[in-house]
């Protein structure tokens, strides 16, 4: 079995349409992880490193190597570079996919079978020393310099296209039981706040409509200039006879019956009479004389 390491924070969660799981091996010129794709098929992932993929020297030994493995072997490949030569049909085009402006183009992959043997990290390290010309023997003796590639050092990852976006703090996409687990959270949530919100319109009491509000001091005084107003009209529209006019016996008699209808002390004598003419300080009247 070998020996997988756990994925470093460099590392891309995807690549293409295959999930990353561990780290395989790698060197200078790339690293090789192990993934699954969304039906779960075991891959190699070879990636090149930063360095390598801003080559195009070692983009094409990349693709030279893919070109020459067995049709069965490669499951996918792609990246900058990678859609031409014999193999150019297992080319995985990511050209639909988002990326972000100004993004550097992605670096060369290729996802190879993977048996979980130590014969798949040994063909992993060919391919990758084959990419880095370290397998090839020294020609001639050896003097002045050493010469290593320029780019040599630059170890990180290559840029990769990855859409959709992962969980955050996850490298892998959730399962079955996470979802489920997810959708009854959900459910019940929503279970709780109708039954609170049922709860909380049953045990509200109906709100009784505010007192009136009591007449202030103007108000009243004006409600009694207006009552007293209206009462005087009132009073004046139903008056005396005699005021109003309305046309009574006594205002339309003439003036003989007036002094027909005189009263009868002054007709006649009477207790009124001498009542008169004693009250009258001795005044003589007709009728004393007679």
């Amino acid at each position: 079995m070998p020996n997988l390491e756990p994925l470093f924070p460099d590392d891309p969660p995807q690549i293409g349409p295959y999930w990353l799981d561990a780290r395989l091996t790698s060197a200078e010129s790339g690293v090789a992880y192990v993934g699954h794709d969304s039906e779960n098929v075991p891959a190699m992932v070879i990636l090149l490193s930063t360095g390598a993929a801003s080559d195009a020297a070692a983009r094409d030994r990349l693709a030279g190597a893919v070109n020459e493995l067995d049709i069965d072997t490669v499951l996918a490949r792609g990246g900058h570079g990678q859609d031409q030569g014999r193999l150019s049909k297992r080319f995985y085009d990511e050209s639909h996919e988002p990326t972000e402006p100004g993004s550097s183009p992605e670096a060369p992959w290729a996802a190879l079978a993977y048996d979980g043997t130590d014969a798949a990290t040994a063909e992993a390290n060919r391919i990758l020393a084959q990419v880095q010309l370290s397998d090839k023997p020294q020609l001639g003796q050896a003097s002045g310099p050493d010469y290593n590639l320029p780019w040599v050092g630059r170890r990180r990852p290559g840029h990769s296209r990855i859409w959709p976006l992962p969980w955050p703090g996850r490298h892998d996409r959730a399962g079955w039981l996470s979802l489920l687990s997810s959708w009854i959270l959900m459910l019940l949530i929503a279970a709780m706040a109708i039954l609170i919100a049922i709860l909380i319109f049953q045990q509200s009491s109906q709100q009784q409509p505010p007192p009136p509000v009591p007449p202030t001091s103007s108000q009243s005084q004006s409600a009694s200039a207006s009552s007293s107003e209206s009462q005087s009209q009132s009073g004046s529209s139903s008056g005396s006879p005699t005021e109003s006019g309305s046309g009574w016996p006594s205002e339309s008699l003439p003036s003989g019956s007036e002094s027909q209808s005189a009263s009868p002390s002054e007709s006649s004598g009477g207790p009124s009479g001498s009542a008169s003419a004693s009250a009258g300080g001795g005044m003589e009247t007709p009728t004393s004389k007679m």
